[in-house]
């Protein structure tokens, strides 16, 4: 019960904050190129409920038809104005409504589409599942650089299924089994200096 009164009441103060900038940048995409301003894409959720993500579009609306579920290297399919949201994470910030929705969490293992959730192993499906979803955590912390490592694969699905997705659901079990509110707060204020990190080109890629 303190966790989602916690979400809430984030969600909420972040989402008044940030209005005026969630409109500059919609405006932005629609500016950039042509298609929705959101994208939305179902996941699984806690319990293996599905649900449907709110993201800024960073890409072209026909991306799905042009190419995998996961993004390597400098995919061709991110536009302009996507690429600046995806390296400062200004794309997830429609994701507050998710959290205001009780889809997500603020903090939470991060959701995987259908496809990916099916390699996972019942125990760790079980205790990572068992979580709402957050839209930032200690796991995707760690792998701010998954794009980059995906680039230098010969066959970068392959490499996720095989060996980055396997190392994230153990990492992803070991944040459930000691998640607290402490522990909570300091994955948002290690989030919040990565982030600063890369306003000042200092960060990962993303």
């Amino acid at each position: 019960m303190a966790k989602r009164v916690f979400d809430l009441l984030l969600a909420l103060v972040a989402l008044v904050l940030a209005a005026p900038l969630m409109l500059l940048v919609a405006a932005a995409i629609r500016l950039d190129s042509p298609g929705p301003v959101f994208f939305r894409q179902q996941r699984v959720g806690q319990g293996g409920r599905l649900f449907r993500i709110h993201k800024f579009r960073t890409m072209v609306a026909d991306a799905p038809d042009r190419g995998p579920a996961i993004t390597v290297g400098d995919d061709e399919r991110i536009t302009r104005v996507g690429r600046f949201l995806r390296r400062s994470k200004l794309d997830e910030l429609p994701q507050l409504i998710d959290v205001l929705r009780g889809d997500m969490s603020v903090v939470g293992p991060r959701p995987e589409v259908p496809r990916y959730v099916a390699h996972y192993p019942p125990a760790l499906r079980d205790r990572v599942l068992a979580l709402r979803p957050g839209i930032t955590d200690p796991v995707s912390l760690a792998f701010a650089d998954e794009s980059a490592l995906l680039a230098r694969a010969a066959d970068p699905e392959r490499e996720y299924v095989d060996v980055i997705l396997p190392r994230k659901l153990d990492a992803a079990a070991a944040y459930a089994a000691r998640a607290t509110l402490a522990t909570d707060l300091g994955v948002i204020l290690r989030t919040l200096g990565l982030l600063a990190r890369r306003a000042l080109g200092r960060g990962r890629a993303p």
